[in-house]
């Protein structure tokens, strides 16, 4: 094969035709410092973003207006390394391995390279391909006349002087110029150019990837002598193409597609021969591409009829490729003319038209129905290309490429393809005899086909925008923890999260999940949290269930690094004269007390209180227990109303503190939790099952507040002090992430203590690297400031008015009924091979649809799930584990 390309300097490409073009790419992603450039919506984006989106497509389509651009769509091949590498970002320390804190983050890289490896993944990238003008049109012809001439006699080409280099590089400037307001893009690099034509020749096949060349410095021409030179490409074009070639025209190569199979094999592929025909290259339209490599097999098909008229909703044919369960590559030639021209060639048509009803008129049957169609359709085009002069007409030629490793595969894919684009009103064909010339389309730098031009479809600029050829779908994060995989794809696409990552990124860590009642919302927080621990970071979690699940939870995933608070059968203390010593002791200590006694700070109790919290302190071992000591001494000691006030008070403490209840506050032999970010409190657990708060309604009216049972009035003020606990944890240490976990966030929000702390957190989290992980069955219960969370996530929610709720705090549109009804029909129950899934929106506002993945990791999967009588996990380690397979070092890829 004739390799395209003579030279690359930089993002500006020399074809062996005596073409130049510019390369760029659309979407690039992050750039080299690890910064997002742009917004990334997802599969599912309100009206007004997509209406943004059409606009900017629009805008990019016409300012290329009077060239020749060709657009690229790629499926870039994604290696499982490549995915465990993007889960390790930003956890290495100097010297490349994985930082001490975040060694059981290894297990979750094994069983995600488990669960990946060997399946079919890709990313789809865009690519740019503007020609550039010579400002000699004779010169540009003889060059390209000569190009050829020169190949087939084995002469030297002509040299590209460093004045047309210099000429081409203002000609690019002035292209970015005119593209700055358009779709996000940036200068493609020659490895990456390089990479465009390798991808096309390994279809079916391990292809390079385009993490290692989007990073290499190699395939650049460099200027000397005042002329450039490159390094050779000759080795890209050591490949042999057979349109219709079989697997036994591959011959048994080591290494090809053929000499892999068994008998077997072999076997169902000569009977699927002998069914398609064997000897019939009309049967056989596909090409076979023999590389060192081995043998890929690749179907082209040519877009050859699109319908008349399409809704809006439906018009994104490239977007809907996504859907297949194989990946497909695009390639659309571009011509565009300007609007005057257009007209004219209208106008031309019209006059056409115009001749034909009249040779019709002579003829008995009439004049058949498509003419005024036709007439019509003629007639709107005329209008809007009068609307506006900046107005192109698109004409474009498509192809399609899909592939296999078998010739089976492969056309069976291509059959595929044929009928969904079928469905959709589009009609593709699959040429026999212009494979090579459709295959050929696909590199950059080659000169369209002659024959490809019965191919030519003609739209206006806003029409070909709607078609969704630059459709860029992303869910989740570039990196972090894998959660899940994204519906919206029919191949594998794994969806990761940094939670933790994302105060950095100047965005909120706060995640809200809505879903009913056993739609796995706490499975999605327990896979968070403990990923987050297991990454180095810590996770505070109030667990206000009956049967302490987080707490069962935390003591199998985090074993030796957790700490349980459990309220009714207490073994820590939180004793705040204990764990915070000083004055935030101190006011920890004298607002416990004045709350769980209900007394005002500048009452005599009150001034009492505050001289007996003053004098515990300064005793050698200061405690809760030591205020009730220094009261009844007060009681003995004094006389008149502080006496009183002291014995008062006195009695009551003693009430309290021989309550189960509040004998982790006030029982001095228990030892005290530790906050300071120890190993041993990576996770801190407060049960609170048996603790029983106020209602809502007695805490305006006093006189109901004295008289609700005792264990309500405790309960309220221990939840003070878990308040003030979980506060302390989460913002102790700015550069450790901490992650303030609660489930069914009603019960917390609803005391005064609670929503304080869940209103603290949501507003100054991001500052002290911290956030809400918070779940409800309705958007409403997760309070007024929700909108503050930048993670969102949206399960199973059957009842249609929760669902719109659910739908408007995700940022979609809440009276889309199509919307509504995925969203109650969610996880189906009963149908576990559905279960986990999630409408899933990240900070940078892109929503898709996702599965939820628990990891093969038996500390994490034991536990997780709370379905009664469902058998329960071996969490135990294994006897004699083997040697990682993951490599954590930085140098390279695992």
């Amino acid at each position: 094969m004739r390799v395209p390309l003579r030279h690359i300097a930089g993002h500006l490409a020399w074809s062996v035709h005596g073409h130049a073009w510019a390369v760029y790419r659309i979407h690039p992603g992050p750039d080299a410092r690890g910064q997002v450039q742009e917004s990334v919506p997802g599969t599912y984006i309100p009206a007004p973003v997509r209406t943004e989106l059409l606009e900017q497509v629009t805008t990019l389509v016409r300012s290329l207006s009077g060239a020749a651009p060709r657009l690229f769509g790629l499926c870039a091949q994604v290696d499982a390394a490549e995915v465990v590498w993007r889960m390790t970002e930003g956890l290495h320390d100097g010297d490349g391995g994985l930082r001490p804190g975040a060694q059981g983050w290894v297990e979750h890289l094994e069983a995600a390279l488990d669960l990946l490896e060997g399946q079919e993944m890709h990313q789809r990238t865009w690519w740019l391909a503007v020609p550039l003008e010579r400002e000699n049109q004779k010169l540009k012809a003889a060059s390209a006349l000569w190009a050829d001439v020169a190949d087939a006699f084995g002469l030297r080409a002509g040299p590209v002087t460093v004045a047309e280099v210099n000429t081409c590089r203002e000609q690019a400037a002035r292209v970015e110029a005119h593209l700055s307001g358009g779709v996000p893009m940036r200068p493609a690099a020659p490895a990456e150019i390089v990479w465009m034509i390798q991808h096309a020749l390994h279809r079916g096949l391990a292809e390079p990837l385009l993490g290692e060349a989007a990073r290499s410095q190699a395939y650049g021409g460099q200027v000397t002598s005042g002329v450039l030179h490159s390094p050779s490409y000759a080795d890209l074009g050591q490949v042999r193409l057979e349109e219709g070639g079989t697997e036994r025209s591959a011959g048994t190569a080591p290494g090809s597609s053929s000499s892999s199979r068994g008998p077997a094999r072999r076997g169902r592929v000569k009977r699927w021969h002998k069914k398609q025909g064997g000897g019939s290259p009309l049967r056989r339209r596909w090409l076979q591409i023999e590389t060192d490599h081995g043998t890929g097999y690749q179907a082209h098909l040519a877009l050859a009829e699109c319908p008349r008229a399409v809704a809006a909703e439906a018009a994104d044919l490239f977007a809907q490729l996504e859907v297949l369960d194989f990946p497909v590559d695009f390639t659309i030639d571009l011509m565009l003319v300007g609007a005057e021209k257009a007209r004219q060639q209208v106008q031309r048509k019209k006059n056409e038209l115009v001749d034909q009803a009249d040779q019709y008129d002579a003829q008995p049957t009439g004049m058949p129905a498509s003419i005024p169609d036709a007439a019509g359709d003629l007639g709107e085009l005329d209008r809007r290309l009068s609307h506006t002069s900046v107005e192109v007409e698109v004409q474009s030629v498509t192809a399609l490429h899909v592939w296999g490793p078998n010739a089976a595969l492969c056309d069976a894919r291509a059959r595929a393809l044929e009928k969904l684009l079928a469905g959709a009103d589009y009609r593709a064909v699959r040429p026999a005899g212009l494979q090579a010339e459709l295959f050929m389309l696909g590199l950059p730098g080659t000169v369209r086909p002659q024959r490809l031009r019965e191919f030519t479809q003609y739209q206006l600029s806003e029409d070909w925008a709607m078609s969704g050829a630059f459709t860029h779908r992303e869910v989740g994060d570039p990196n972090g923890i894998f959660v899940g995989l994204d519906l919206d794809c029919g191949t594998t696409r794994p969806v990761l999260l940094n939670v933790a990552d994302a105060p950095k990124q100047d965005a909120s860590a706060s995640f809200g999940i809505v879903a009913d009642l056993g739609a796995g919302k706490s499975v999605l927080q327990k896979l968070t949290s403990s990923c987050v621990v297991d990454r180095g970071a810590r996770a505070i979690c109030i667990d206000r269930t009956p049967v302490r699940e987080w707490a069962l939870f935390a003591q199998a995933a985090a074993p030796g690094r957790c700490q349980i608070i459990d309220a009714a059968r207490a073994a820590l203390s939180i004793d705040p004269l204990r764990l915070f010593p000083g004055p935030e002791g101190r006011h920890y200590a004298l607002s416990y007390l004045t709350l769980q006694l209900g007394i005002g700070p500048m009452t005599t109790a009150g001034e009492v209180l505050h001289h007996a919290v003053e004098q515990a302190t300064t005793t050698a071992e200061p405690s809760m227990h030591q205020v009730l000591q220094v009261l009844a001494r007060m009681a003995q000691a004094k006389s008149g109303k502080r006496q009183d006030a002291a014995a008062t008070l006195s009695g009551l403490l003693r009430i309290v503190a021989d309550n189960p209840l509040a004998a982790m506050v006030f029982d001095p032999a228990l030892p005290p939790v530790r906050v300071d970010g120890a190993d041993s409190s990576d996770i801190i657990v407060i049960t609170t099952a048996g603790l029983t708060l106020p209602p809502k309604n007695a805490l305006s009216h006093p006189e109901m507040l004295h008289q609700q049972p005792l264990e309500a009035l405790i309960g309220r003020a221990v939840l003070y002090l878990i308040a003030a606990i979980a506060r302390q944890a989460a913002f102790y240490d700015l550069d450790r992430f901490c992650a303030f976990v609660t489930d069914e966030l009603y019960w917390l929000t609803s005391s005064a203590e609670g929503t304080a702390l869940v209103h603290e957190v949501l507003h100054d989290g991001r500052k002290h690297a911290a956030g809400l992980i918070a779940g409800a069955p309705t958007a409403e219960e997760l309070g007024p400031d929700r909108g503050l969370m930048a993670y969102r996530a949206l399960g199973r929610t059957t009842n249609r008015e929760h669902a719109r709720s659910g739908l408007e705090f995700i940022g979609l549109d809440p009276d889309d009924t199509e919307l509504v009804r995925m969203v109650t029909s969610l996880s189906p129950v009963g149908r576990m091979d559905r279960a986990g899934e999630f409408l899933l929106t990240a900070p940078r506002q892109n929503t898709g649809r996702i599965k939820v993945v628990i990891p093969a990791v038996a500390r994490i999967a034991s536990r997780i799930t709370t379905t009664p009588g469902q058998p329960v996990a071996d969490a135990s380690p294994p006897a004699e584990p083997g040697p990682a397979r993951v490599s954590t070092r930085k140098g390279g890829q695992p």
